[in-house]
């Protein structure tokens, strides 16, 4: 079973407006990942969202995902993780991890879904030799990913723990499209169409 968590809780500060509802196509950014992630391969889809929850909910209607609240969303991503990590069904196989200002068309997601063995710990995409984002976490750390903590680096501090047992996987070029400012928006966006069509 294939699971997707997508962390969108964040305030956006840098960015000046509210990053899951950036148009991405013709959409807002956050529903784009959820189409995405379903024809990717996904079982279950969950969104956490946090800062301004109720503006983003309302672009996710009538589109099947689950909709997860963390009330802490300002202390650090960690949070969010264990809430999202939680709310992943228990028997999932692979829980794929994406931050909402990290979008990846279907064929870069299902690549990593698909590259993902039993036996790997997780399965990072790279490119050129560098890694990127996003990954997929083996079903059978969900337990660690609830306990993820900032203070130990959350998300980077697990996979860390457990680099012995991963695989990689080359997804081209778009491994390392993610934006924090409006102008970092604008070249993302750029890039990523161009790069799709």
């Amino acid at each position: 079973m294939n699971s997707a968590i997508i962390l969108a809780a964040g305030i956006s500060q840098r960015m000046g407006t509210l990053k899951p509802l950036l148009d991405w196509g013709g959409q807002p950014l956050v529903r784009y990942e959820v189409e995405q992630l379903w024809q990717a391969g996904a079982d279950e889809v969950i969104v956490v969202l946090g800062y301004r929850a109720d503006d983003v909910s309302r672009q996710l209607r009538g589109i099947p995902c689950r909709i997860m609240f963390n009330p802490r969303f300002q202390l650090g991503r960690a949070g969010s993780l264990r809430i999202g990590a939680k709310a992943a069904n228990r028997d999932a196989d692979r829980i794929l991890i994406l931050d909402v200002d990290q979008p990846r068309p279907a064929s870069f997601l299902r690549t990593l879904y698909e590259a993902h063995t039993p036996e790997a710990d997780y399965t990072i995409p790279v490119h050129n030799g560098r890694r990127g984002h996003p990954v997929v976490v083996a079903g059978r750390l969900r337990e660690e990913l609830m306990r993820a903590d900032d203070a130990t680096e959350g998300l980077r501090g697990i996979l860390r723990a457990h680099q012995d047992r991963h695989t990689e996987v080359d997804a081209g070029d778009l491994l390392d499209l993610t934006f924090n400012t409006p102008e970092e928006y604008q070249a993302a966006r750029d890039r990523f169409f161009a790069a799709v069509r």
